[in-house]
């Protein structure tokens, strides 16, 4: 039997015989509308990520009506039994969505720093865990690699499954009345409470926000508040006998509801979710929930009742599960910034949502064809998933094959990591390892077994920013061709000599301890070799940056005074190690590029707005960008005893125009980390410059 406040006519907005209402579809709808409007523009609706919010209450309510009104048995029958339900109402849609975005991820999108995490989120999602990938890899929910990762979104699928993991304990004893309604509700009150006050704790701690974001431990309660205002209704219900006659409280509770709804949605802060910004449209959906179940025939309930709001609210699972990777696949393709490509993705997001809730998801819920035991269901299912997560890795290891990237299609040009050595080089074994500083941990390259005549016994010694690490490729060639040992220091940011006025955090301390390492390692004659981003970037990896502005802080006095500050502390802490024979090598900038080649080679991303300013800078230009830090360097080289600066522009750039390509292969990847193929290039010319030291 339908709990008693699920029991009524079917009158305009009023529940079926089923126990189903109109206006909770509407709720989805408002929930799903304000998620897409958001991922679409920020500006037209800041708090639009608290939509998830209200999924999350909704689905609390909602899987405690559809457990309490079910047949199925108590125990842990009844427990399989849901699982099965939870089942057939997830995994098919969201398997044929994760196997086709990982298909058109396979085909579009390159592996890069801005992609580095969706595999791993992709293959958690199969099985409910991709929240918790976000939260260990620290990928900010507003970060630009969860905008460029098609698999952010499952995050909250990972959430509510994990919650449905946990529900049948809770709840079942519901069911049996008497004191199991006691404890249950007691149960989810205090799981509830120790959620929210976990949340409260991390958002009061900070330095949290992303954990606090994704995990289901800070979530848990926007789900049980749900489920306890299903409970409250229910037992509300009962002792009434029938539902209760609309009174004068539930229109001003629902104008409340839905003015605390409207707010979260437009006023929510990112950095305060779930707590605090995500407790008004929580708030506000139970007032609207509670509400409108004694009184749906109102104004708001009507409007929420309407067929067209209804119906977004059906297809509101296949619109959240297809409209993201849609989005992002947009992203990394024609762009998503215009009017006519976000029009675009909303059409093949509304196509695709319909697809498949019209073939997937109503077949497999509904159809006779489908029908099994819950037992072969949940097992069943399980093994499909992990099958699925399978088929997902081989699209990954398939993209040089299928891709129409060229990137993914050519990755010893385009990715400096030297993998092809082993079939140029047979005779001579490269030796890779890491050995561990008190900063970290260093790569060490240098010849295994190796029947090339022996070469030299110089070390070189690399300390620097992801520059330093873009270099992988000609320092592992170095390695193998001239013999000696290679020690590579690199952290992001973190650059000796940056030159700009700023440093990453954390990096002051690293650079020290790797100056120490090399100081307990190094003997006269090696070589310390300092490459580094020293001047403004043109273009991140996701977007322009402001090109009159670059070539403003390249030339502002007060960044000149702090360059020489900083070439001062340089100075004193690389004195001790010329001093005893470490000849320094300071790398002078590269060229800088206006634009990421990686996602601008290919026919459907070249008109892509992060590609408007073209993949060329002038050489004059370049100079003049790159003037305040040459002549930095310089004084810096005359203070240290046999400094040198190497200068790779001349190679990189031997004409009057800077490109991003010689002879049609790259020679970046991004707008200034060196591609595979640049490695090549530079790599006579610095073998040449280590070769002169020698003399």
């Amino acid at each position: 039997m339908a709990p008693a406040f699920l029991q009524g006519g079917a009158m305009q907005g009023q529940p079926r015989h089923d126990g189903y209402f109109p206006h909770i579809d509407g709720l989805r709808a408002i929930a799903v509308l304000a998620v897409i409007a958001y991922h679409l523009n920020p500006a037209w609706l800041p708090g639009g990520f608290t939509g998830v919010d209200v999924f999350f209450v909704i689905s609390g309510f909602v899987v405690s009506a559809s457990v309490a009104r079910s047949s199925a048995p108590l125990g842990w029958r009844g427990a399989v039994a849901f699982y099965a339900r939870r089942m057939r109402r997830i995994m098919p849609a969201l398997l044929v969505c994760l196997l086709a975005t990982g298909l058109l991820s396979a085909l579009f999108i390159p592996e890069s720093w801005l992609s580095e995490t969706s595999g791993k989120t992709a293959r958690m999602a199969f099985v409910g865990l991709s929240n918790w990938v976000l939260a260990g890899t620290g990928n900010d929910y507003f970060s630009p690699r969860s905008e460029f990762n098609p698999y952010t979104h499952t995050w909250s699928l990972g959430v509510e499954e994990q919650f449905y993991l946990l529900f049948p304990l809770l709840f079942l004893a519901w069911r049996g009345g008497g004191r199991g309604r006691a404890l249950s509700m007691g149960l989810f009150a205090l799981a509830s409470g120790v959620s929210l006050a976990f949340a409260v704790s991390r958002a009061l701690q900070g330095g949290h926000e992303v954990e606090a974001f994704y995990q289901t431990t800070t979530r848990f309660w926007q789900l049980g508040a749900g489920v306890l205002l299903f409970q409250l209704l229910d037992m509300r219900g009962a002792r009434a006998g029938t539902p209760s006659a609309a009174g004068s409280w539930q229109l001003p509770v629902q104008l409340l509801g839905l003015g605390l709804l409207g707010y979260g949605l437009w006023a929510a802060r990112a950095g305060h979710s779930p707590w605090i910004d995500g407790l008004w449209p929580v708030l506000g959906t139970l007032a609207l929930l509670g509400a409108l179940q004694s009184h749906a025939g109102s104004w708001i309930g009507q409007a929420l009742a309407l067929r067209p709001v209804v119906k977004i609210g059906r297809l509101s699972y296949s619109l959240y599960l297809w409209h993201w990777p849609v989005f992002v696949l947009f992203r990394w393709t024609v762009g998503l910034d215009s009017a006519l490509n976000a029009l675009l993705a909303l059409l093949c997001t509304v196509l695709l949502a319909w697809v498949s809730w019209r073939w997937v998801e109503q077949p497999l819920r509904y159809g006779k064809r489908w029908r099994a035991s819950d037992l072969r269901w949940v097992v069943g299912g399980l093994l499909v998933l992990l099958l699925g997560m399978g088929l997902h890795r081989q699209l990954e290891k398939a993209a040089k094959y299928i891709s129409a990237s060229t990137v993914s299609r050519h990755p010893q040009d385009w990715y400096p990591y030297a993998k092809g050595l082993g079939k140029e080089f047979p005779q001579c074994e490269l030796a890779v390892s890491r050995q561990a500083f008190t900063g970290g941990q260093a790569q060490v390259f240098e010849r295994g077994q190796c029947a090339m005549p022996a070469g030299t016994s110089r070390r070189l010694f690399v300390v620097g920013d992801s520059h330093a690490l873009g270099y992988t490729e000609m320092l592992r060639r170095v390695a193998l061709l001239d013999g000696g040992q290679v020690r590579l220091y690199g952290a992001g940011g973190c650059v000796l000599a940056g030159l700009q006025g700023w440093q990453a955090a954390g990096c002051e301390g690293y650079l020290r301890d790797a100056l120490a390492d090399v100081a307990q390692q190094a003997r006269p004659g090696d070589v310390l070799f300092l490459p580094g981003l020293r001047v403004p970037r043109l273009v991140d990896q996701d977007r322009l940056l402001d090109r009159q502005q670059a070539f403003a802080a390249a030339a502002d006095p007060a960044v000149a005074a702090q360059r020489q500050a900083e070439l001062r502390s340089v100075a004193a802490q690389l004195q001790p190690l010329a001093g005893r024979g470490l000849r320094i090598v300071l790398e002078a900038p590269k060229p800088v590029l206006p634009a990421p080649p990686f996602r601008c080679s290919d026919v459907f991303n070249r008109h892509n707005p992060i590609c408007a300013n073209g993949l060329t800078i002038t050489r004059a230009e370049m100079e003049t960008l790159r003037a305040p830090a040459v002549a930095s360097l310089q004084q810096l080289s005359r203070a240290l005893p046999g400094a040198v600066v190497w200068d790779p522009l001349p190679v990189l750039c031997p004409g009057k125009v800077c490109g991003p390509a010689a002879e049609g292969r790259p020679l970046y990847f991004d707008g200034d980390h060196l591609s595979g193929q640049g490695n090549r290039v530079l790599l006579p010319a610095f073998r040449a410059m280590l070769q002169q030291g020698q003399h």
